[in-house]
């Protein structure tokens, strides 16, 4: 039996290398910014080791608060990428926490930093991938992937039940090593007032529009092609209806050629990356609207119930992302988008259903308040509580 040292034993600091693809806007990355800028970062040293050499969104701001973006490539060849992330351990250790976000890919970061006499080491599943199809090539990944997970993590932490079924197994609630921990955000920002005639100026809305507002990255899993054929038959209905989709993404180019070809470009309006999105939420939106095939845990629908704004999701998403209730409603992806579209009308001339501040009060009480969430992070990375032995 191995029993892990305590990595505050003569040490000012405590080293957390997280391991993820590139700090771009996503919504673990995201959850690292809040956790970065909370953190106390004179008794924590966080760095962000990544898998490109191209910048991200959030570097520049890394740097600046006193952490490093260190690459780690060659990822799709094994060998190459095992030496370089123990050169990495080596040349920016010693590390006391290896804290991995790539998903199955965590078997392999930890396994790695086993070797190098990492004590605590993380596996974080911040997504659902589990109605997904696959080869039998990858199959065989998968299965060795949670082998070593299975064998290297001293902590499993997911954002969902469904985050943690998809990385951890059906009997994940069985090992007391893996835990529940979903992301937190940063409230301050919904505290403030936003004149919402500024903001919908700015993004050349009309502050009588009746806003169906959309945040995420354009790729298949946010479905936005369904949601445009959603947003066809509210246009048909109202006149005074646009839509609002915020972010970037590979399909961003073929949503736009569909707009185009529905003869909607009039009202469909595409602000890009937002660096304000409270902002935008608060100002500009009057329903929020999630179609998304699969999500380990929405941040960005939990930022739209502490906006106050009503919440449409589709059924498939974790269940835990429902915080202030009466702002939500469920629909299946498998209704037809004439039912999604009834459902968005039905919120139009609806009351609000609670107070923006009694909303952001219930999101307050959350773990998903960033201020909240972090002391427990702060117990894991210190050895405190959800640490186990590993036996050899």
């Amino acid at each position: 039996m191995l029993i892990q040292p305590n990595p505050l034993k003569g040490r000012n600091r405590i080293k957390v290398a997280h391991v993820l693809g590139k700090m771009d806007r996503g919504g673990a990355e995201t959850w690292l910014m809040h956790v970065l800028r909370t953190i106390d970062r004179e008794k924590y040293q966080l760095d962000f080791i990544v898998h490109t050499i191209e910048p991200g969104d959030y570097d520049e701001e890394i740097i600046q608060l006193g952490s490093k973006i260190i690459p780690c490539l060659s990822s799709a060849q094994p060998w190459k990428y095992y030496k370089n992330m123990k050169r990495i351990f080596c040349a920016h250790g010693p590390y006391d926490v290896v804290h991995s976000h790539v998903h199955h890919f965590s078997g392999f970061v930890l396994k790695i930093a086993e070797k190098a006499g990492i004590p605590i080491r993380i596996a974080h599943s911040h997504t659902d991938s589990s109605g997904l199809q696959h080869t039998i090539s990858r199959r065989f990944y998968l299965a060795v992937m949670k082998n070593w997970i299975d064998h290297y993590a001293t902590l499993g932490l997911a954002v969902s039940e469904r985050a943690a079924f998809a990385l951890f197994g059906p009997k994940w609630k069985m090992r007391t090593w893996i835990k529940i921990h979903p992301c937190g955000i940063d409230l301050a920002p919904f505290r403030e007032k936003y004149n919402s005639r500024e903001v919908r100026s700015e993004l050349g809305i009309d502050e009588n529009a009746f806003v169906i507002g959309h945040i995420g990255r354009f790729d298949e899993n946010k479905n936005q092609k369904f949601l445009l054929d959603v947003f066809d038959q509210i246009a048909e209905k109202d006149l005074t209806a646009v839509l609002l989709l915020v972010g970037v993404g590979p399909l961003l180019p073929f949503i736009k050629r569909k707009v185009e070809d529905k003869n909607l470009s009039e009202k469909v309006f595409f602000p890009g990356k937002r660096k304000d999105i409270p902002r935008i939420l608060m100002g500009a939106m009057d329903v929020f609207l999630l179609p998304s095939l699969h999500e380990g845990l929405s941040l960005v629908a939990v930022e739209a119930q502490a906006a106050g704004k009503k919440l449409i999701r589709s059924e498939e998403i974790s269940g835990e992302v429902d915080i202030v209730k009466p702002l939500v409603r469920k629909v299946s992806n498998k209704q037809m988008p004439e039912i999604w579209a009834k459902a968005i009308l039905e919120t139009k001339n609806q009351e609000r259903l609670i107070p923006q501040e009694k909303a952001l009060q219930i999101v307050e009480n959350t773990q998903c308040n960033i201020l909240r969430g972090i002391k427990e992070l702060e117990g894991y990375f210190e050895g405190k509580h959800g640490k186990r032995e590993i036996h050899a």
